[in-house]
């Protein structure tokens, strides 16, 4: 009888031990996401001012400052990991036709406020990148968890999903994979 006990006590404790552990990794992926999207508003926040400097020195470019203006509505919309990941692709590849209007404009490449704006604005692109890589390892690790025996059968029972990755959409990744074009 003891030894049942026994065997029944430490089968409970493994259950608990990984039931655990694989709570502490949603909470940390949960974590995760939460740091991407507070980068996520400090982007919003900068680009109006962004629009706001280019407008004055690029009045003939409304139409590039537009699709800004409607990827960020569209990204601040956006709901759930999936829609989420694609509204942000999209954003960025509208903020890079602002940054390539620099280029054509030299007031506006000569302006204080759009050059700090543009640092800034670097800056948190480079934090968005590392929240992402580290949100993607978090839910890595959830996900084998999740799918390794036994925690799988324990992750069955007590119903935890596995969490989706943070991922280019298929045009990004198709450009992500094609050999840059170097002109001389």
């Amino acid at each position: 009888m003891w030894i049942f006990l026994i065997i029944v006590l430490v089968l409970a404790l493994y259950v608990i031990s990984v039931y655990n552990g694989l709570v502490a990794r949603r909470v940390q992926s949960r974590e995760a996401w939460s740091t991407i999207d507070t980068m996520l508003k400090r982007r919003y926040d900068l680009i109006p001012n962004l629009v706001s400097a280019v407008k004055g020195a690029a009045k003939h470019e409304s139409g590039t400052l537009d699709a800004v203006v409607k990827a960020r509505a569209a990204a601040m919309k956006a709901d759930g990991i999936d829609k989420k990941s694609k509204a942000e692709n999209h954003l960025t590849s509208s903020l890079k036709s602002i940054f390539a209007l620099a280029e054509n404009y030299p007031t506006l490449r000569a302006n204080e406020n759009f050059l700090e704006l543009q640092r800034e604005l670097s800056d948190t692109e480079t934090k968005i990148q590392a929240a992402r890589q580290f949100y993607n390892t978090v839910v890595m690790g959830l996900n084998t968890a999740i799918e390794q025996f036994p925690s799988s059968m324990v992750a069955v029972l007590f119903k935890i999903q596995k969490e989706q990755f943070f991922e280019l959409d298929e045009a990004e990744k198709k450009a992500a994979r094609k050999a840059p074009k170097v002109e001389f």
